[in-house]
């Protein structure tokens, strides 16, 4: 079964929730600040999911991104440091990010949810 990580105030993540729901899609539910991903499964999902680029993974609209000035980091950053920082503080992470093994989404879209989890 698939783990939805997701933040309570933000209304994508409230969104997403909706979607699945209403598609029939059963999920575990895990709060995304409260208790992010463990390093290890972060670094797992990055290196299987390479193509995607670092990028992918982060909350590149977020307080704490801008704060830390990581637009500039992300190009030199190795996949063990993008892990490591994307499990210090879960509000890093581009919400909502559902994964099942090594399969990865980061952010909401629909479409992409059909393709991705009704298949």
């Amino acid at each position: 079964m698939p783990t939805f990580y997701c933040y309570q105030r933000c209304s994508t993540c409230k969104k997403a929730e909706r979607w699945l729901v209403e598609h029939g899609v059963a999920f575990d539910k895990v709060d995304l600040v409260a208790t992010p991903p463990a390093e290890v499964d972060l670094l797992r999902w990055l290196t299987a999911n390479q193509a995607r680029g670092l990028r992918y993974f982060f909350n590149t609209s977020g307080q704490h991104y801008r704060q830390l000035g990581l637009k500039d980091q992300l190009d030199t950053m190795t996949l063990q440091q993008a892990a490591q920082l994307l499990a210090s503080d879960g509000k890093l992470i581009k919400r909502p990010l559902m994964v099942e093994g090594e399969h990865v989404t980061a952010g909401f879209k629909p479409a992409v949810y059909e393709q991705e989890w009704l298949s």
